[in-house]
C-alpha cells in the first residue's frame, strides 16, 4: 500500500444534487420544487410563525400578566447552610457556588435567616436579611455589603 494508491470509502462522497439541468438528469423541470406556489418561487420564504393566513398560535392564546425585561434572579441562601464553613472563614459567592449553595458565582445573593449558625463567620455577599443578620452577629460573625 503506498499514496498513489490511497482513496476515501465507498459511499464517504456524495456529490451534490445539480438541480435545473435538463429532464434526463431527474432533477429537471421544476428542479424539485413542486408546481407553482410561493415555495417554487424566487425568494419565497415563509416567515416563521407563519400559518398560511390563519391566526397564528402566539396570537390564539391568552394573554396575561406582565413581563418585567429588566427583573433580577436573586440567588437565596439560608443561614442554616452556612454551618458547613469552617470557624472565622470568609464566605463570597464563589464558595458559595462551589459548594453548589448557588448555581452560578455572578448571580445577586441574598442571605436568608431560615435554619441558626452556630459558626462565626465573614459574609462577603449582595444582600442580607434582618433575621438573618441578627443571627449572623449574634455568634461574632459579620457582614459585608459587595456591589
Amino acid at each position: 500500500m503506498d499514496l498513489s494508491t490511497l482513496k476515501a470509502p465507498d459511499g464517504s462522497r456524495k456529490k451534490r444534487k445539480r438541480v435545473g439541468r435538463g429532464n434526463g438528469s431527474g432533477h429537471g423541470g421544476t428542479a424539485g420544487k413542486g408546481a407553482k406556489g410561493q415555495k417554487a418561487r424566487s425568494g419565497g420564504k415563509i416567515r416563521r410563525g407563519f400559518e398560511g393566513g390563519q391566526m397564528p398560535l402566539a396570537r390564539r392564546l391568552p394573554k396575561r400578566g406582565f413581563r418585567n425585561i429588566a427583573r433580577q434572579e436573586i440567588a437565596e441562601v439560608n443561614v442554616g447552610a452556612l454551618n458547613r464553613f469552617d470557624e472565622n472563614t470568609v464566605v463570597d459567592s464563589e464558595m458559595l457556588c462551589n459548594a453548589g449553595l448557588i448555581k452560578h458565582f455572578d448571580d445577586i445573593v441574598k442571605v436568608l435567616g431560615k435554619g441558626d449558625i452556630k459558626v462565626s463567620l465573614t459574609i462577603k455577599v449582595n444582600k442580607v436579611s434582618k433575621g438573618a443578620k441578627a443571627k449572623i452577629e449574634a455568634v461574632g460573625g459579620s457582614f459585608v455589603e459587595v456591589e
